[in-house]
């Protein structure tokens, strides 16, 4: 990133992008890594070993997201008032080695149980990271700061599919927790050391981007409650219907995002009949799409100030390329091409997204705000995986199951397409 310049003074120095973006970026690639490698345990002899349905198997997917919602506001409104790096610090622990007992589970009882307590270890990860990237970048910066950092997600597939294929390969799926598990506590080394909760309290940045950063995000919420008179209690906020269209728009977002994301190596295994290592290998290329996705409806959203339309945008092309994948499905490479296509559009919404709460709620609630919407929105999480597994096992299909999660996708993008004027970049 280079300096940005404020009314024709000096470049304002950008240290912020170089210090806190890579170590957001690094923790969550294995927060992402832990949460979806059972997909590939799945398709690598899971099932088999602890004799699992399909639709036991997707619960097992999902029951994380049962698990994931306990600390979300809970998370958020601590890391908004109180350390945000403290408490990622502590959940990296926890995760980590919850992680690796899923290498020496005898029974889907025990799965269960330990993926639910990863998800209450993880729950409150993403909102308090949040909560930093928005006390380190002002609007006009925010949508390419939350893209970069959602690229983890991106970084963390392309990762996880040939790293966890070859691990089943070579020593069976047990070794994909374990030793994927091990990498996930070596981070406690990277964190504590890098990060900073705000500009106030990091010792290693300049007067000038303090101040810089100070000032401008006094001036956001200034003008958001000197405009709007937004509500600063969360009974307000929970009344505002404004809060339940985000939260809807993410369920219903989440449902195809993970739906997708658990059952993929299963998918490519059914079209291509490839093993595991080729399926690690081909599972990276819906997930090198996204990077160029992220980035490009980032930019184009930071630079028309219009949240709402490349929110909607990318959600829709998500569903069209995810249906197109099915329907071609007896061209096996055409089919594959859509599924790479649903990659460049599948967390491309993410990051806008994830502007809009501070636009419509204050501070003093935005923390809680963002773990609201990602505790309910999540539970998509675990609706997704858990329904394609149980429309499989009904239906004998997995075509059913796909074209459930593209409908949940096409409701969420007439969603985001309601949302306020003010999402737009315009006031009224």
């Amino acid at each position: 990133m280079t300096a940005i310049a404020i009314d024709n003074a000096r470049p304002i120095p950008s240290a912020r992008w170089w210090r806190i973006i890579p170590p957001a970026i690094l923790v969550y690639i294995f927060s992402f890594m832990d949460r979806t490698n059972i997909g590939f345990a799945m398709a690598g002899g899971m099932n088999e070993s602890l004799q699992m349905t399909a639709s036991l198997s997707g619960l097992a997917a999902g029951i994380f997201f049962i698990g994931y919602v306990m600390l979300q506001a809970p998370a958020g409104h601590w890391a908004e008032h109180r350390s945000a790096k403290n408490f990622i610090g502590w959940s990296i622990l926890v995760w980590g080695g919850l992680s690796i007992l899923c290498g020496f589970v005898q029974n889907s009882t025990q799965l269960l149980v330990i993926r639910f307590l990863i998800g209450v270890a993880e729950g409150g990860v993403w909102p308090a990271m949040l909560v930093i990237l928005s006390h380190w970048f002002p609007n006009e910066e925010r949508g390419r700061a939350n893209a970069y950092f959602i690229m983890n997600i991106a970084i963390a597939s392309i990762i996880t599919g040939p790293l966890s294929g070859w691990i089943i390969s070579s020593f069976g799926w047990r070794w994909v927790f374990i030793g994927e598990g091990v990498l996930s506590l070596l981070l406690i080394l990277v964190w504590f050391p890098l990060i900073s909760d705000s500009p106030a309290t990091a010792k290693w940045i300049s007067k000038e981007e303090r101040d810089y950063l100070t000032t401008r995000l006094a001036a956001e919420q200034l003008a958001m409650k000197s405009k709007d008179h937004a509500p600063i209690s969360y009974g307000a906020v929970m009344r505002d219907p404004n809060m339940w269209k985000l939260i809807l728009l993410y369920l219903f977002y989440q449902m195809g995002i993970y739906g997708f994301a658990m059952w993929l190596p299963t998918l490519l295994k059914e079209l291509t009949n490839t093993g595991m290592t080729g399926i690690g290998f081909l599972s990276m290329f819906p997930y090198i799409a996204m990077i160029f996705g992220l980035y490009g409806f980032a930019q184009l959203s930071d630079r028309s100030g219009n949240r709402r339309r490349y929110t909607a945008l990318p959600i829709l092309g998500f569903a069209i390329c995810f249906l197109l994948s099915t329907l071609l499905k007896e061209h096996i490479w055409v089919s594959f091409g859509f599924l790479v296509a649903c990659g460049l559009f599948m967390q491309s919404a993410s990051s806008i997204f994830w502007t809009i709460p501070p636009l419509l709620f204050p501070s003093e609630v935005a923390g809680g705000v963002r773990g609201i919407i990602n505790a309910l929105g999540n539970l998509g999480g675990f609706v997704g995986p858990f329904a394609v597994g149980w429309l499989r096992t009904s239906f004998d299909s997995y075509d059913v199951g796909v074209y459930f999660l593209v409908a949940m996708l096409v409701i969420g993008f007439f969603i985001a397409l309601s949302l306020p004027a003010k999402t737009t970049g315009r006031t009224a």
